[in-house]
C-alpha cells in the first residue's frame, strides 16, 4: 500500500470517528418557546383548573444529565390577582424563585432512537422546590423529531404533594385570601419539552 492510499484511509477513519462522536456525544438545550409544563389545582373539592409556567429552561448533556429549571415567577393561572398571590404566599418567590428537576437518562438508549421513533423511560429524578429536595419517579416518552430535535413528554401526570415541600401553609393562606373551603394539596403536573442541539 502506498503512502497516498494509507493517508486517505487514515483521514477517512478520522472523519468517521469525528462524525460518530458528533452524532452521539452531543448536548441539548430546552427550547422554551416549544415547551410547556402544566399543573392542575383543585378547589372546593371538585373544581379543577389548569395552569402553567411560561418560562422553562434546561439541558440534557452528553453524560446523560438532565436539568429542567422552572421559573416560578412565570406562573400563569389566567388570573393576575391569583398569580400574585401564588408568587408571594405559596411559592415565596422572593426566596425561592426557581424549581429544579434533575435526572440521569441513559444516552446510549437515547442515541439509539431512530428519527421519528420513540422510547419510553422510567426515570429516577429529584425535585428541588421551596428549599426541599425530594425524589420523583418520571414516566416519560422520548421521541427523536425531524430536524435534530428531541421531545420529552410525561406519560402520566406527576403528583406533587404540597406538604412534602413545606407548602401546606401557603395553601392555607391562599384559601384564606380567596375565602375557599378547600384547595387540594395533591397537584398533578404534566409536561411537553422540546430539546434542540446546543
Amino acid at each position: 500500500m502506498n503512502i497516498s492510499k494509507l493517508t486517505k484511509r487514515v483521514v477517512l477513519g478520522l472523519g468517521l470517528s469525528i462524525s460518530f462522536i458528533s452524532a452521539h456525544a452531543v448536548d441539548w438545550v430546552i427550547d422554551g418557546n416549544d415547551s410547556q409544563l402544566n399543573f392542575i389545582s383543585i378547589k372546593k373539592t371538585n373544581i379543577a383548573e389548569v395552569h402553567e409556567f411560561k418560562k422553562l429552561q434546561g439541558s440534557y448533556d452528553s453524560q446523560g444529565q438532565f436539568i429542567l429549571d422552572i421559573d416560578l415567577v412565570s406562573v400563569d393561572t389566567q388570573n393576575p390577582v391569583r398569580d400574585d398571590r401564588m408568587k408571594n404566599y405559596f411559592f415565596d418567590v422572593s426566596k425561592f424563585s426557581t424549581a429544579k428537576i434533575t435526572a440521569t437518562i441513559n444516552t446510549d438508549l437515547v442515541d439509539a432512537i431512530a428519527e421519528g421513533a420513540s422510547q419510553r423511560f422510567i426515570v429516577d429524578a429529584n425535585l428541588d422546590l421551596h428549599g426541599v429536595i425530594k425524589p420523583l419517579k418520571l414516566d416519560i416518552i422520548v421521541t427523536r423529531l425531524v430536524g435534530a430535535k428531541l421531545s420529552v413528554v410525561s406519560v402520566q401526570p406527576v403528583i406533587i404533594n404540597a406538604d412534602d415541600f413545606e407548602l401546606a401553609s401557603g395553601i392555607n393562606k391562599l384559601m384564606e385570601l380567596a375565602s375557599l373551603p378547600s384547595i387540594s394539596q395533591a397537584v398533578p403536573v404534566s409536561f411537553y419539552l422540546t430539546l434542540k442541539l446546543k
